[in-house]
């Protein structure tokens, strides 16, 4: 009998997308896929489809022992709780344990490059959870997954607007992956799974700096932009006069940190290995976005 494939958050930005691609891509049989969600109402197209859809909730550790119930591979998406340091490393824990205790047998897990040496605030909570999952006995698949190109439209708009793209990174370097191929990526490795346990990490097809990535931008809009580099204190400070929250503002500030020091400067073509397919370039993600970009 083909084993049985589980997703958690299913109904967020990326586990709704695993879904899909299980589905779709993979041409998984419905009666094969798990989607658990703190939601179920919010799966019922998945339901309709013939995928079991059940509740779990990370918090509440007892919800995902029925939750987990007779799935032979889990994946593991990590938790947006990145506000409080040190709470998803004890919600992705309770996930393991729960995995490890409906017999699974393999856990896939969405991780960040290189956690274990990362300056990102909330790495830590990457790293408790990778060495939960080792020390767990299951065989395991780590997708270390580079940062959203979505992720370019939460500030790009406003330094197009501005023509001033304000950073700390100094030069440093990071491949951009859209949340799609991600998404396919992680839905290829949990119905194909490599051989063994491994740790990989999924990134876009050129790694670049934000004076690269402006000169994109400026191609695809028509408006230049200027890079203007300051060091850490004064970038936090920015932040924080424009309104965001102190611990907001150091976070977003030791992000700039890790890629200034080339801890996301890796490029590899596993993405595409577990895809099956290309990732979809910048380039083509600035195009197809060119009227957010321009506001």
């Amino acid at each position: 009998m083909s084993e049985t494939l589980l997703v958690t958050g299913a109904t967020g930005q990326l586990g709704r997308l695993v879904v899909q691609h299980l589905l779709e891509t993979q041409k998984v049989a419905p009666e094969r896929i798990i989607a658990v969600t703190r939601k179920p109402e919010a799966a019922s197209d998945f339901a309709a489809k013939g995928v079991t859809v059940r509740k779990g909730d990370f918090d509440d550790p007892a919800s995902l022992d029925s939750a987990f119930a007779g799935a032979d591979r889990i994946l593991i998406i990590s938790t947006d709780a990145v506000g409080v340091p040190g709470k998803r490393a004890t919600q992705h824990k309770a996930a393991v344990a729960a995995a490890v205790k409906a017999g699974a047998k393999r856990i896939l897990y969405t991780s960040m490059p290189g956690p274990e040496t990362s300056e990102v605030a909330f790495a830590p909570d990457h790293t408790a959870t990778e060495e939960a999952i080792k020390a767990s006995g299951v065989p395991y698949t780590i997708l270390r997954a580079s940062w959203y190109q979505e992720g370019l439209l939460g500030s790009l708009p406003n330094v197009v607007k501005s023509g001033r793209w304000v950073t700390a990174t100094k030069g440093g370097k990071l491949p951009h992956l859209s949340r799609e191929d991600i998404a396919a990526g992680a839905a290829g490795a949990l119905a194909n799974p490599p051989a063994g346990s491994g740790v990989y990490t999924l990134t876009g097809d050129t790694s670049r700096s934000y004076a690269e990535i402006a000169a994109l931008v400026t191609k695809v809009t028509g408006k230049p932009i200027e890079i203007v580099e300051v060091d850490d204190a004064a970038y936090a400070e920015g932040l924080k006069s424009a309104g965001l929250p102190a611990p907001v503002a150091d976070l977003v500030t030791s992000i700039e940190r890790n890629i200034r020091k080339g801890n996301f400067d890796l490029v590899t073509n596993e993405a595409e290995r577990f895809a099956g397919r290309k990732p979809q370039t910048l380039e083509a993600f600035l195009e197809k976005n060119k009227a957010k970009l321009l506001g």
